[in-house]
């Protein structure tokens, strides 16, 4: 006898497109009808903005998101991080600094089978039960990219061109920056079409740093609120007509993957436009937290990365320096933490939130307040592991990025310090969730946080929550 179909459904699985960066008002908002088959998941399943970290930053977000762990607890503040509480040695994070358990090493453990493509801080690999494709960090294709390691020449024979990134998407050339945009989706693309219809999985999972890209690249060309924007421009709708190709190419894998198959669409922070830089080291140092030998020479931009190379900071009279970035991150100089520590134990509150008002009260070059947010570890944090800032800066609540150089003729800038880049990091990334067993009617979610998605995989793959996950099941 034929058993109905509802006594013979297939395991669950679930399908994850990870879009780096991508932006809720965007997908849900301007250009919703433009997108028809996020529209379509969004019509049938549970949606909204997803609460991302602090920072709102790729390194550490999709970690934290895949883990349910918060960055005080994975001990990743950013790509680069303190290696230990000397001033110059940084490290960067990469899958040896993940120490906490993510979704595919729990499925792993109870026979799942995955296949990752692109999840940052999976460079070096680690063997899972499944394929493996690296991040954005890799090296490049000599590096070993892949697990098991013939994937590689699988990869390689199906994308020749395969890219894990646009190293130099900060760049005047625009025309060459989309060219090369589309040609690493495209080509990762037909890796994922490949790993679709030849690989047995229950979670699949690709994430597409070319959103990021193309925002950072873009952004002003399209923002009438940018200061830079100009209507008419050649590049206005660019980033548009990226999302409707990454739509139309998420539509032919609706096609591929099973009927019943649990489909996210998740991103690990949102965008908005750059104001300008505060140059942060700059302002430490014309305040007389962050002492030098000698003054930089004017109109000479210099990192503090080379300053404390070339021996150039006195240490004896500094007391707080910084880290650039879409965020900044402030160090203070402490009695028996740092090698040649000034501020005493005793006074380190008092002068971390003296310094934090300070920060928090620099308006914009016109002399307005601009709103900026500034964080201590220990109270955003379930736990403060490595070397963590005493504090995290959102300038302008990431209106304003963090300059990290000297050299300045002022502590405004409106030029990058490390490239053509307009847009920065917001603190709200989004998440669709369609599953066609249990549908959401459009249902829209409030209050929802990057860790709050990997239980709410497990749980859908019918695998307990462990108990020190951070996040709670959406789903």
């Amino acid at each position: 006898m034929k058993l109905p179909s509802f006594f013979r459904r297939s395991p669950p699985r679930v399908f994850v497109v990870g879009l780096d960066c991508a932006a809720p008002e965007l997908v849900f908002g301007h250009w919703r009808s433009d997108l028809p088959n996020l529209s379509r998941l969004i019509t049938g399943g549970l949606w909204g903005e997803l609460e991302s970290c602090i920072p709102a930053i790729t390194v550490p977000a999709w970690s934290s998101m895949l883990s349910s762990h918060d960055p005080g607890v994975l001990g990743i503040y950013g790509f680069r991080n303190r290696a230990d509480t000397s001033y110059g040695h940084m490290t960067t994070a990469n899958a040896t600094h993940v120490t906490k358990k993510r979704v595919w090493d729990y499925l792993t453990e109870a026979g799942k089978r995955s296949i990752i493509i692109g999840v940052p801080q999976t460079f070096p690999v680690k063997p899972l039960n499944g394929c493996l494709i690296s991040d954005f960090l890799t090296p490049g294709q000599h590096s070993p990219f892949a697990y098991p390691p013939q994937l590689k020449d699988q990869v390689l024979r199906i994308a020749p061109d395969y890219a894990f990134d646009v190293k130099e998407f900060r760049t005047d050339d625009k025309d060459w920056l989309l060219r090369q945009i589309y040609a690493m989706t495209e080509a990762r693309c037909r890796v994922v079409d490949a790993l679709l219809t030849s690989e047995r999985w229950d979670f699949f999972m690709v994430m597409e740093i070319g959103v990021d890209r193309i925002h950072h690249g873009f952004w002003h060309y399209h923002d009438l609120r940018h200061f830079r924007y100009q209507p008419g421009n050649p590049y206005e709708r660019a980033i548009h007509d990226y999302y409707v190709y990454l739509d139309a190419r998420i539509g032919e894998w609706l096609k591929m993957i099973p009927e019943d198959a649990i489909v996210l669409v998740v991103s690990d922070h949102g965008a908005k436009r750059m104001d300008g830089g505060i140059c942060l080291n700059e302002w430490l140092w014309r305040e007389g937290y962050l002492a030098l030998k000698e003054a930089p020479p004017p109109g000479q931009i210099v990192t503090l990365e080379k300053l404390i190379e070339q021996g150039a900071v006195d240490w004896s009279r500094t007391r707080a320096w910084g880290s650039g970035g879409y965020y900044g991150r402030v160090f203070l100089n402490v009695q028996g933490r740092e090698p040649e520590g000034v501020i005493s134990p005793n006074e380190y509150e008092a002068v971390r939130d003296a310094l934090a008002e300070r920060l928090a009260a620099i308006p914009d070059h016109h002399g307005k307040a601009i709103g900026t947010r500034t964080f201590k570890p220990q109270e955003i944090y379930q736990q403060v592991n490595g070397v963590a800032p005493d504090l995290i800066v959102y300038f302008g609540d990431l209106f304003w990025r963090s300059v990290g150089s000297l050299g300045h003729d002022g502590i405004y800038t409106f030029d990058n310090d490390t490239g053509p880049d307009d847009c920065n990091h917001a603190q709200h990334g989004l998440f669709i969730w369609c599953d066609p067993r249990r549908p959401g009617g459009g249902r829209k979610v409030e209050g929802a946080q990057l860790m709050d998605i990997a239980p709410t995989v497990l749980r859908a793959l019918g695998l307990p929550v462990p108990a020190p996950m951070q996040g709670r099941t959406l789903a």
